[in-house]
């Protein structure tokens, strides 16, 4: 079973999941320190009974397929739980490769409802559409980074992403420069202590931003270009109609496309 975690404020577990981890015979944890905190104030707060023999193993990005051969075995014959360090596994977090198993080897399998950060983040952000994609994280940094950013920038849905503190402001400077104007919502540590919303166009947001620390985890809520961006957005067959030298024009192409200028400098040429 696959088991949600609070993003930060405890009494966000719920009754199901106190009962599933009594009944569990082996925790599977993206991080065990985590886990173990976790259990111990659940412990304290709701006094659950873990079983006695209970083992909690790790099970992350990069051990996962060598956990998958070791405890095979063990996913066909006991109560087994994965948790993820905070909100739901499997969504921007390890735990798809424990359902693949499950489905690949008929093992009856679960996923409780319970915190996530994507609906919390599009609820609270106000938008109105009730469409969204999530996304999760950008590239770090480079071509692909810009290249997927100027792709759902063009988007009508709402798009959430997540991102690290490190890099809010050059995500807010970065959506500043291609639309300083779309409206953005951003929600700080959600759930916790120092939990905050923001609402503003782009350009405000890196503006109050660039003189602040920034700490914390953040998701971001990019509203979906109206009708009138829409109307303004070029298309590729408008960048091809355009009368500019052929290096240029591939450079623009491959800004807004999955081709890189210089296959797209190929492809015009080709053509004349």
């Amino acid at each position: 079973t696959l088991l949600p975690t609070p993003l930060g404020n405890l009494g966000d577990i719920t009754i199901r999941s106190l009962k599933l981890l009594e009944e569990a015979d082996l925790i599977l944890a993206e991080d065990t320190r985590i886990a173990k905190k976790l259990l111990d104030l659940l412990k304290n707060e709701y006094q659950i009974k873990l079983k006695p023999n209970l083992e909690i193993i790790s099970f992350f990005e990069h051990n996962q397929n060598k956990r998958l051969k070791e405890l095979s075995y063990r996913l066909f014959n006991e109560n087994v739980v994965y948790m993820s360090d905070a909100g739901m596994p499997a969504i921007s977090d390890p735990g798809q490769k424990l359902i693949e198993f499950a489905q690949n080897n008929k093992i009856s399998y679960d996923v409780l409802p319970g915190a996530s950060v994507v609906p919390l983040i599009y609820a609270a952000s106000g938008f109105e559409s009730g469409k969204f994609l999530f996304y999760g994280f950008l590239p770090r940094k480079g071509t692909q980074r810009e290249k997927e950013l100027q792709k759902l920038m063009q988007m009508d849905y709402d798009v959430i992403l997540y991102e690290a503190p490190h890099r809010l402001l050059k995500l807010l400077e970065e959506i500043s420069q291609i639309d300083p104007n779309r409206e953005l919502f951003l929600g700080k540590e959600l759930t916790k202590r120092y939990q905050s919303y923001h609402k503003a166009s782009a350009k405000e947001l890196f503006e109050s931003f660039k003189t602040q620390e920034i700490k914390g985890e953040w998701a971001v809520v990019v509203k979906g270009r109206g009708e009138q961006m829409q109307q303004k957005c070029l298309t590729l067959e408008d960048i091809q109609g355009f009368d500019l030298p052929l290096k240029q024009k591939a450079k623009l192409l491959a800004k807004i496309s999955e081709l890189s200028a210089k296959e797209w400098y190929e492809k015009l040429l080709k053509k004349n």
